[in-house]
């Protein structure tokens, strides 16, 4: 008997195209994939994969599970980009991103250029900027990533790290920014490296070039730059613990509000600066439109963990009380500040975006084939002005948000 699958048709159609596939009789493809949105050039897809979507892309060069099934679902997928195997939904990986075996990636997920990592890593709603490298047995949900100049260069995640982004309060206002947007999209920052067998307790902020040393798990803010950093485990010990008390509210809440403000700074950096770079490849603009739904979904999920939390820390009175009631008003606020219902003051930074603009137009010349490469040729004095654009969003969102919450005193510091 001539066995053919369900997506006999559709599968034929790629092979027409050109794409290398091995055991086509293995492959299952959903019937809302676009075929005309999957090239044929270089691709290879590999035993046991499974393609849902009708938002899938995959660029040319890309190789989908070679060393074990892959799942992809309404995933954007740029130039040579290798999945080696695991589940990817919901996601962007742009040129040369790669993953090992048994990776989990659920949506929300941005991987920049030669972005990824080995065997067993797990993300959702995580933005790794261009070399970022995670080692085996991660877990590195909700947060950003930036730093480094290059694939020998590169910010570093060791083996069997974890982000704890679950509080025991059942919360998730716990997005970390490790490096920002402003300064690591110039790619000219040094490395972070968080050591191996080591944690996050989110929100953490970390500046640029910081070393957490192997096994320490953060709970502080390291904003500086150039750090060594050791934590000790707490002492033994219990005491009475109280559900929602939220001592430390204020650093949680600045830290979301940082976090977001980042945010729609890469969202202006995409829209200003990327996009031409996306738009010169084929299908681009819509790798360029999953990465603008990426970043929304990012938005809209911080948002809601806000107002989660402050509909709780309202509940449960204790210090600070005006500033929790106050911070449960301002929550829709908020939510209108980051999406765009009301004036964001970034007006004040476009003589700013102009100037950037205008000298990146010279270095970068008209060719927008090598977006790192035009990136990392910028002079440091060019940089400096997009980074100077890109604070200006940043401070500009967090000055609204902060005037909004008087009593909760934020950034004050």
């Amino acid at each position: 008997m001539d066995f053919k699958p369900r997506s006999h048709e559709k599968i034929q159609q790629l092979l027409d195209k050109g794409v290398n596939i091995p055991n086509p009789a293995t492959l299952d493809i959903g019937d809302d994939v676009k075929i005309d949105q999957i090239s044929g050039k270089g691709t290879a897809i590999y035993p046991g994969c499974r393609i849902y979507g009708g938002k899938t892309v995959i660029s040319s060069g890309c190789k989908l599970g070679y060393e074990a099934p892959a799942t992809i679902e309404d995933c954007q997928i740029g130039e040579r980009v290798e999945l080696k195997g695991g589940f990817f939904s919901k996601s962007v990986f742009l040129e040369k991103a790669n993953l090992g075996m048994g990776a989990h990636v659920r949506e929300g997920c941005l991987l920049e250029e030669e972005a990824g990592g080995a065997h067993s890593v797990g993300l959702k709603q995580t933005i790794l900027f261009p070399f970022v490298t995670l080692g085996s047995l991660i877990n590195f949900c909700d947060c950003l990533m930036a730093g480094g100049t290059s694939r020998s260069n590169h910010s570093e995640v060791g083996s069997s790290y974890i982000h704890f982004n679950f509080t025991p309060d059942a919360d998730k206002t716990t997005p970390s920014l490790l490096g920002d947007v402003p300064r690591g999209v110039m790619l000219n920052q040094p490395p972070i490296f968080l050591g191996g067998q080591g944690g996050i307790i989110g929100p953490v902020r970390m500046g640029f070039g910081n070393v957490a040393a192997a096994g320490s798990v953060l709970r502080h803010d390291y904003p500086d730059d150039g750090l060594l950093i050791f934590e000790t485990t707490p002492a033994d010990g219990a005491k009475n613990y109280r559900r929602a008390a939220y001592p430390n509210l204020r650093r949680i809440v600045e830290n979301n509000i940082l976090y977001l403000a980042n945010l729609s700074a890469l969202e202006s950096w995409y829209a200003h600066v990327r996009r031409p770079f996306l738009d010169a490849r084929p299908f681009g603009p819509l790798i360029y439109a999953g990465v603008l739904e990426t970043l929304a979904s990012a938005k809209k999920e911080r948002l809601k963990r806000l107002k989660a939390m402050a509909q709780k820390a309202a509940a449960n009175p204790g210090p600070e009380e005006e500033a929790r009631k106050e911070f449960l008003e301002q929550t829709g606020f908020c939510e209108d500040l980051f999406t765009g219902k009301i004036p964001d003051g970034f007006t004040k930074t476009d003589p700013l975006l102009e100037a950037f603009l205008q000298d990146f137009e010279k270095s970068a010349g008209n060719d927008r084939t090598d977006y790192v490469g035009a990136v990392r040729k910028l002079p440091g004095a060019v940089s400096a002005k997009g980074t100077a654009w890109l604070n200006g969003i940043v401070g500009a969102l967090c000055n609204q948000a902060a005037r909004a919450m008087p009593s909760m005193g934020l950034f004050r510091n």
